[in-house]
């Protein structure tokens, strides 16, 4: 399985529900789903002429979660059609040991909770990068398209230019942050919740 729908990490990282995992119908049910994958969903009208698209800063990643989860703050929900199957080679866009993979996805990750994540999140934002930093010392998962040393150095300097890139984008990030507030149908105590309910605690790396 690729994925039915997305989970979003309290980091701001998104991952596929059951990626990996052998189809055996365990998806095939109902299935609370609180966004989904962009490359396997349709949207309506009504909600992008509310909320708007794909924010265009998210290149390649996250913007779909972005989008999802923008729609759920805004009070739109996501139906989920388990015999609705899509195709998707995962990783085809760059590649899984491309260092610019990793840049987008951790820079995007930072924008994303910068962008929509309730404050009370988004301080601990800092801590789970360095965490990932670390993470780039040499452990397994994704991790394992940086081999040796060298991949270890080409993997930490994607991270930190990645901190560095969303560290330039903030300002424009929390100008749209207060924007958000206009279609906001859920604040930031219960947002924080839900998030809290249907996220697993944020992996330290790629690939957990």
């Amino acid at each position: 399985i690729d994925k039915a729908g997305h989970i979003l990490y309290l980091d701001g990282q998104n991952r596929g529900r059951g990626t990996g995992e052998v189809d055996r119908g365990q998806y095939d049910g109902p299935l609370s789903l609180g966004w989904p994958d962009g490359c396997a969903a349709m949207y309506r009208k009504a909600m992008l002429d509310q909320i708007g698209g794909f924010d265009e800063d998210l290149f390649a990643y996250a913007d779909d979660a972005e989008l999802g989860l923008r729609a759920r703050i805004a009070g739109w929900e996501c139906a989920y059609a388990p015999k609705a199957v899509v195709r998707h080679r995962r990783g085809a866009t760059l590649g899984q040991g491309n260092p610019r993979r990793v840049f987008l996805i951790e820079r995007n990750r930072i924008l994303l909770a910068a962008k929509l994540f309730p404050w009370r999140l988004l301080v601990l934002n800092p801590y789970y990068f360095l965490r990932r930093l670390l993470a780039a010392t040499g452990q397994p998962g994704d991790l394992a398209a940086f081999p040796g040393w060298r991949g270890k150095f080409v993997l930490a300097g994607a991270i930190l230019r990645a901190g560095l890139a969303a560290l330039w984008l903030l300002p424009r990030f929390l100008a749209k942050r207060r924007e958000i507030r206009r279609i906001a149908r859920i604040r930031g105590r219960e947002l924080a919740a839900i998030l809290r309910r249907e996220a697993p605690e944020p992996a330290a790396m790629y690939g957990q």
